[in-house]
């Protein structure tokens, strides 16, 4: 069976980072596990998984990340107490992270850069395409985007990168994309790949966001791949040799996503991930909802008398 015919089942979510903008939060909680309103964001990117068809998860972590082990496995002691108080409803939440999926796990080591936790993940992987996900980008569950993307793999062949269109002046904090459009609207091909191109230099205004479906010729390009910006041995560097020569691993396409996406690496934009999710909880809502508009209108109006 071809790369291009095999499914796609495996996700590696590389979660081996130090989170030093959330410092001092992070100092013993890894940055994964900060609660975007009542599930850690690494929830979020699992379900995420899940929903598109991947069952089997592989986290690639570092030291001090046990609590990302503890939180997708069972706890028998929390589970009885539920039990017996008849809590049927937080039992359920409970068990539902240790349910998603397979979860393993793998140690990076050396911090040596996404490209490098990607390469970690060859062994688990072997021969057959996969996802990565970053646990910096949330994206809505009622917005498929990796689902798309494993279909387009299916489809194609070779890997597909996620792409947001951003404003030309922002394109310096992202990589970048070439790219040439395709029969499918959302559907470009990529013709080349830069990180973090000043925006005089830039060939688009297509970034590069944290979701890629990847065929598994990218190990052997990231084992050759020297280490670049910041000494670490970037994806983004094997992905533009996949692009300019389609013979190794097939052609790169990228799905271009208009979505809502949550940026939780960010400290502002966590809040607002915060805030956005909470408001649109039935639960939560409605009394969330007519609160936050008090508290802006009395903001307002203190900034309009000062």
């Amino acid at each position: 069976m071809s790369n291009a015919q095999q499914a796609v089942t495996k996700a590696v979510i590389p979660a081996a980072g130090l989170g030093t903008r959330f410092l001092p939060a992070t100092k013993a909680t890894p940055k994964e596990m900060l609660p975007v309103v009542d599930k850690p964001a690494i929830q979020y990117v699992v379900e995420e998984a899940v929903a598109a068809g991947l069952s089997d998860v592989l986290m690639i972590t570092g030291r001090n990340k046990r609590p990302l082990e503890d939180h997708f496995d069972r706890n028998y002691e929390l589970e009885s107490a539920l039990v017996a108080k008849g809590d049927d409803d937080r039992l359920k939440k409970v068990q539902e992270s240790s349910d998603l999926a397979t979860m393993h796990y793998v140690r990076q080591g050396d911090p040596r850069g996404l490209g490098h936790a990607v390469l970690c993940a060859a062994p688990h992987v072997g021969d057959q395409p996969f996802a990565v996900l970053l646990g910096d980008d949330l994206i809505d569950p009622r917005d498929p985007l990796l689902a798309k993307m494993v279909e387009v793999q299916h489809r194609t062949g070779g890997s597909v990168i996620a792409l947001m269109e951003v404003e030309p002046a922002q394109i310096h904090l992202y990589g970048c994309a070439a790219v040439e459009a395709t029969e499918d609207e959302d559907v470009v091909h990529i013709t080349g790949l830069v990180e973090k191109p000043e925006p005089s230099e830039a060939p688009s205004n297509y970034a590069i966001i944290g979701r890629y479906v990847l065929n598994p010729a990218v190990f052997d390009v990231l084992r050759e791949t020297e280490p670049g910006r910041g000494g670490e041995i970037q994806l983004t560097d094997a992905l533009q040799q996949l692009a300019a020569d389609e013979t190794v691993g097939g052609p790169v396409h990228g799905v271009v996503f208009k979505g809502r996406r949550y940026d939780t690496g960010d400290r502002g934009d966590y809040l607002k991930a915060i805030v956005r999710l909470a408001s649109e909880r039935e639960d939560l809502g409605p009394e969330f909802r007519a609160w936050l508009r008090g508290y802006v209108t009395e903001e307002l109006h203190e900034g309009a008398g000062e």
